[in-house]
């Protein structure tokens, strides 16, 4: 059996934009491929401790210069969504979920309404 080497993988780290495409590249590179031409299993677990960015999104509206330029104290936005419609949580500014606002421990905190099935399933592979 041959020796596998991080260094044999050929990626370009700054085309990968999503775990689906890097799920793509992986299962395309013959790279990883042993000696008797097996596929070596995928071990994606190196991932798991990749720090991320979770928001959630209130809501968000378009102004022009002019007015953002007159805004005060006090003055008030109409943004774009509804108050009783549930928020976007975004992961790297990625739709995961649509959530409502929760108090854990003190602290906000969300509570999933929705998730957006392609990205969950896309992480799980």
């Amino acid at each position: 059996m041959s020796n596998f080497n991080v260094e044999d993988i050929n990626l370009d780290l700054d085309s990968i934009d999503t775990i689906d495409s890097l799920d793509d590249i992986l299962q395309d590179d013959s790279s990883l491929m042993t000696a008797e031409n097996k596929p070596l299993k995928k071990d994606l677990s190196f991932f798991h401790n990749i720090p991320i960015d979770v928001t959630l999104e209130v809501a968000s509206t378009k102004l022009v210069i002019g007015d953002l330029m007159m805004l005060s104290s006090g003055a008030v936005i109409e943004l774009d969504k509804l108050a009783d419609e549930p928020l976007d949580l975004k992961v790297n500014g990625q739709l995961l979920a649509t959530a409502e606002v929760v108090v854990v421990n003190g602290k906000y905190g969300v509570k999933l309404i929705d998730v957006v099935d392609d990205v969950v399933s896309g992480l799980k592979t």
